[in-house]
């Protein structure tokens, strides 16, 4: 006789188990028994053929609609009947004909490679040989619908990071086909996205060249990276800080790994927002959006959280009659594609089954409404989870209107004020040295090509430094959500003529917090300062990303940092901190904090200390849209 308590932690663990069985990818036996598949070459406008896998089912007592993927991280991975997490496995065993496309000029598919390839307005009028991603995947619906056989004359397209900027690109122009899109994780723009923030390069990325510099020689099943990428050896660094330090300037990266990588080449002739970045955004051609739309992301994506977020504002912007929704999930980079039961992000726990919860109730709902008319839509327009409650929530708008927005002002004595301004002659000043420049991890850690984990660090290690300005406010006596875009209005001086200001949000929690079951025995979460938000923004950039100025020394200076949107509320017993500083290394590159032209191209010698100074007159507005502030944006 199993006695009551423990039957019911028994049946607890095996639904627990039995969840986490389900979210995992199908099998290449299951797919293998249900589909049949074939490959095509399929050719486009101009002539060129684009490698693509089809899985049909092979119950043919119905007609089915299309999922396609479109990549450049090789289709053929799905070869085999391997479909993996590609889509959920809820989608795969639903029954949808499953396209793969390997797109120009990667693996077999033939062309030549760019990156995010500029749109062409006008998808009718373009003439023959003028093409991009919106005619790539409008030319392979269209062969896709009369080609096939047994479909419902219905197409989805979806995506994860790379795939999810080609989802997005489908949507201008598209087909009348196209009737639901579901970028995830896309990006937008590779001046703000992955490569840069507001201007700032992210070294962390420079493994990320041997992926997307380089065209492919010949029609194979080459390895989904170049081998050029083992250039850099990030899975053998043990301590990627001084690793990186070492290297020194980012020229030498050229000389060392990239200089042969026709991606490298154009970051580095391209420092500024000049023609050749705008014309690679996705975000001016959202106009007139026909198909649904669903935009997810993860609140901790290191790489692109401002592609999902801008996306869905820009369609919700420009198409207002387009049904529009965003998901933002508490997860890292792609993290809903897969359950790992427990959802954690380093440190920090959020629940369990939170992926499986999505796409069974989320994403399966909206293809399943869209593309089979089954079920009715409800979802909201923003499915939101709040980080520090750890739960889902609904809003009909994003920025939602109904939680009213806080301003914080910088005190004597690293006090943080809530909404009343303290002593705006104060100054707080600290010495940014490039040669010892602040670590962006609370641990040694080797190269990373996706750094995940420090987006939710403990930043005490930072707090402690003399070259960061910390600001905390009393104990809270009420819970304080924070829900929407963040903007620090900073007041700023210098010995130096350029500088970076980083601004991290962090929610410190209480001294007797207890520890999380998950973590090592040593992460001790009592005073634990959870990194929440952080953007950092290139100085020189401040009144212009096209033209960046150098600053004046002693000159207070107005510099706007914009950071990414939050849903996060700050508990009562927690206290709010906010963090200001100029390196973080080596997540973004070093700012020499003497202007030059170009900072690729910038010498040793170049790299200065400087003193600045924040005055007490800035203040950080956290929550709402906050658009009328008038920040400098591309």
């Amino acid at each position: 006789m199993i006695p009551t308590k423990l039957k019911s932690i028994l049946i607890l663990f095996f639904s627990f188990i039995t969840i986490v069985l389900q979210a995992q990818p199908v099998d290449s036996t299951y797919v293998a028994n249900h589909y049949d598949k074939s490959s095509h070459f399929i050719k486009m406008r101009d002539g060129v053929k684009l490698y693509t896998i089809v899985y049909t089912p092979k119950d043919k007592s119905k007609t089915y609609p299309f999922l396609m993927k479109r990549t450049c991280y090789n289709a053929s991975r799905s070869d085999n009947f391997n479909t993996g997490r590609s889509p959920s496995p809820y989608l795969v065993r639903d029954g949808y004909i499953l396209v793969y496309q390997d797109v120009r000029g990667r693996y077999m598919s033939e062309g030549t490679f760019d990156n995010m390839r500029p749109n062409i307005p006008g998808n009718k009028k373009r003439k023959k040989k003028q093409i991009d991603e919106s005619s790539d995947t409008y030319d392979t619906v269209d062969w896709l619908v009369k080609n096939i056989k047994g479909n419902n004359g219905k197409v989805g397209i979806y995506g994860i990071s790379y795939p999810g900027f080609y989802s997005t690109a489908a949507l201008p122009d598209a087909h009348p086909a196209l009737k639901a899109a579901s970028p995830q994780a896309p990006i937008a723009d590779f001046f703000f996205d992955d490569f840069h923030h507001n201007g700032a390069f992210l070294q962390s990325y420079l493994p990320a060249f041997g992926v997307f510099g380089y065209q492919k020689d010949s029609l194979t099943k080459e390895r989904w990276y170049s081998d050029k990428m083992a250039r850099i050896p990030f899975d053998k660094v043990a301590d990627g800080y001084d690793y990186n330090l070492e290297l020194g300037p980012l020229k030498n990266a050229t000389e060392k790994f990239h200089h042969d990588n026709f991606f490298w080449e154009q970051v580095v002739e391209h420092p500024n927002y000049d023609e050749f970045w705008q014309k690679r955004s996705i975000l001016p051609h959202l106009k007139k959006i026909k198909p649904a739309v669903l935009t997810v992301g993860g609140w901790y994506d290191a790489e692109d959280l401002y592609g999902p977020l801008n996306i869905y504002k820009t369609i919700e912007k420009e198409s207002p009659k387009c049904n529009n929704t965003i998901v933002m999930g508490p997860w890292t980079h792609g993290g809903w594609s897969r359950e790992r039961g427990q959802q954690t992000v380093n440190h920090i726990y959020y629940g369990d089954s939170i992926s499986t919860f999505y796409q069974k109730e989320i994403e399966f709902r909206f293809f399943a409404h869209y593309l089979k008319g089954e079920g009715e839509m409800t979802l909201p327009e923003a499915y939101m989870f709040d980080t520090g409650t750890k739960e889902w929530k609904q809003f009909t708008s994003w920025p939602p209107k109904e939680i009213k927005p806080t301003t914080f002002y910088f005190g004597e004595n690293g006090v943080l004020s809530l909404n009343e301004p303290t002593d705006t002659k104060a100054t707080f000043e600290y010495t940014s040295d490039p040669a010892h420049p602040v670590p962006y991890r609370s641990t040694t850690e080797g190269l990373t090509f996706t750094p995940r984990m420090f987006i939710t660090d403990d930043q005490r290690h930072a707090a402690r430094r003399p070259d960061v300005v910390a600001f905390k406010t009393e104990i809270l006596e009420e819970d304080i959500t924070i829900a929407g875009e963040v903007l620090a209005d900073l007041i700023v001086s210098m010995t130096g003529t350029d500088a970076d200001f980083i601004v991290k949000l962090i929610d410190v929690y209480p001294q007797d917090h207890p520890n999380y079951e998950h973590n090592p025995k040593n992460i001790k979460m009592g005073a634990y300062q959870q990194l929440v938000r952080h953007e950092v923004f290139r100085g020189r950039f401040r009144n212009s990303f096209e033209k960046p100025e150098p600053f004046q020394p002693n000159t207070p200076t107005q510099v706007k940092v914009q950071l990414q949107d939050i849903l996060h509320t700050f508990k009562k017993g927690h206290r709010i901190m906010i963090q200001i500083h100029s390196t973080w290394f080596p997540y973004i590159d070093r700012n020499p904090q003497k202007y030059v032209p170009n900072i690729y191209k910038a010498n040793e010698e170049d790299f200065v200390k400087s003193e600045i100074k924040v005055h007490g007159s800035s203040a950080v507005k956290a929550g709402g849209d906050l658009s009328k502030y008038k920040v400098i944006r591309p």
